[in-house]
């Protein structure tokens, strides 16, 4: 599994199995990607090699590490203390994303409400992935 940001600066691989999937509708990663929602998946942080440029980090709150291409803009990653075994890939990062399908949405009480993706997929009001 590889992965890259919009302008090929910052890469990453793993050879990892993800620990889970999801669609995130929290308020932070909405104004972090400005986007209505966005996906992640977890790998094992040590089974992710970062290559070329190294990603640049932004501390967005207590305990929450947002990892980003510092050339082009892109996020590539989230990092938090509630999560110490997995780091959470954004799934458009990835070179194939329909590889990596959500398999739940996570924080869905916040989600917009002129936004409806009609799957049948679990919905939790908070986090389940760490």
């Amino acid at each position: 599994m590889r992965g890259h940001c919009h302008c090929g600066a910052v890469h990453w691989e793993s050879r990892a199995e993800a620990a889970w999937s999801c669609y995130c509708h929290c308020a932070d990663c909405r104004r972090n990607c400005a986007a209505p929602v966005t996906a992640f998946f977890g790998l094992p942080h040590e089974a992710v090699e970062w290559s070329g440029a190294s990603p640049k980090v932004y501390n967005s709150s207590e305990g929450v590490e947002r990892l980003f291409c510092g050339a082009c803009g892109t996020q590539m990653a989230y990092r938090t203390a509630r999560d110490p075994v997995n780091i959470h890939l954004y799934t458009a990062t990835l070179e194939s994303p329909s590889q990596m399908p959500p398999k739940f949405h996570v924080f869905h009480s916040d989600h917009v409400s002129w936004l409806e993706l009609k799957d049948s997929l679990p919905r939790y009001a908070k986090s389940s992935s760490g």
